[in-house]
């Protein structure tokens, strides 16, 4: 929480108690105080919530058609870039391609690379028979197929990179040789002690958030008051790909905003971190029919999933027999396996300055650059710019 408060102090409520969210630096602080206009004697405005277009950050979406027929299975994806390495993004549970487009933006200024960022099943504006099969087996067989689908089969160098259950994802596709052309894992903030402790209590975290939004402006603002996206522009273009509209009809009303405890959110950093606790709970009634936003994926239908994402990744992270790079929030998410392995040397790692879960919407420029310097270092793709580059953690 910023050491410093502001004049939102009176809704501290929405604010995490969890210190460490502590941001260092002042533009991460700026985020949670109120902007002030100066030319009406510092009188207080409200933030601007509104939903940015992903054609801000990516240069192409397309729609992926697998199969064909009564088969047929559609996959969303955002691309950016014309040359260098194939960079596969995954996003984490609950999230879309779009938690990526803030980082694409960063990374495709620095490197020379190919952008692919896909909606998982179940997740997004994807579509496909069986969204309710979320299993490690058939997502990573749905990423070899759009891979195959979007460049041929033989697709350009790739990089996988993974967030949270993506990272899982990344890692069970690079173990079990799905391309052909694997160069380089990434993997963020998933490790598979921290992620067996919690999810026992995974259920009573998904209850304990909001069902439904009013607008996507309020979708938006809830998620960066609740700590689940810690930076403003990230959360503008990744939310859309979170909720979808759906229709209330005469008289029914949506389901109120529940406050979450902080018994609740404590610990659940390897999905959110998120200690929002509403002033009030709020409910939609009206005598006519009008639109509110929803989950577009109900993440606790697929607890029999959970344990097969994590299980025995650690493990199957080192066996890989590429380049890897391990992508932490905070040293103490490390397990014992991968301990041992980064003594050893068997990959790179990076703890990245404070933030929360959603690393690479958090701190998207942070991310790139240690993306940008491993994949510089190992001679991937070359910087766009020698003054970038020399600033890179890992360059020698």
């Amino acid at each position: 929480m910023a050491s410093e408060r502001s004049s939102a102090e009176s809704r501290s409520s929405h604010l995490s108690s969890d210190p460490s969210i502590i941001a260092t630096d002042a533009s991460a602080n700026s985020m949670w105080e109120e902007s002030f206009d100066t030319e009406n004697h510092g009188v207080s405005t409200k933030r601007d919530y509104s939903p940015v277009s992903w054609s801000e950050y990516f240069e192409m979406m397309d729609d992926v058609v697998i199969g064909s027929g009564e088969t047929k299975d559609v996959f969303r994806v955002y691309k950016s870039g014309q040359d260098g390495p194939l960079l596969v993004l995954l996003h984490g549970g609950g999230h879309s391609a779009l938690s990526w487009a803030v980082f694409t933006a960063a990374m495709t200024s620095r490197v020379t690379c190919r952008v692919l960022a896909m909606d998982l099943r179940g997740h997004g504006a994807t579509q496909v028979r069986h969204a309710d099969d979320l299993s490690t087996q058939t997502m990573s067989r749905d990423v070899a197929n759009v891979v195959r689908a979007t460049y041929g089969e033989i697709p350009p160098p790739i990089i996988l990179v993974g967030h949270n259950v993506g990272g899982a994802i990344a890692v069970h596709a690079a173990g079990g040789a799905l391309l052909p052309s694997v160069l380089g894992l990434v993997a963020i903030d998933v490790v598979e002690g921290s992620a067996m402790e919690v999810l026992h209590s995974m259920q009573n975290f998904l209850k304990g958030r909001p069902k439904s939004f009013k607008s996507i402006d309020h979708a938006i603002e809830w998620s960066v008051k609740s700590g689940q996206i810690r930076n403003l522009e990230s959360a503008k273009v990744s939310m859309v790909g979170q909720v979808r509209r759906c229709e209330v009809e005469e008289g029914d009303s949506a389901e109120p905003v529940s406050p979450v405890t902080e018994s609740v959110a404590e610990g659940h950093e390897e999905f959110y971190d998120l200690n929002y606790v509403t002033d009030k709970a709020e409910s939609i009634a009206s005598a006519e029919s009008c639109s509110v936003y929803s989950w577009r994926i109900d993440l606790s239908k697929a607890e029999k999933y959970w344990d097969g994402w994590f299980r025995g990744i650690s493990n199957l992270f080192l066996s890989c027999n590429v380049p890897k790079l391990l992508l932490l929030a905070g040293i103490d998410r490390l397990d014992r396996d991968l301990t041992i392995g980064q003594m050893q040397g068997k990959f790179m790692m990076q703890v990245l300055p404070p933030c929360g879960h959603a690393v690479h919407e958090d701190i998207p420029d942070k991310v790139a650059d240690a993306l940008a310097s491993f994949i510089i270092r190992h001679k991937f793709a070359e910087a766009r710019s020698e003054t970038k580059s020399s600033s890179y953690p890992f360059m020698r």
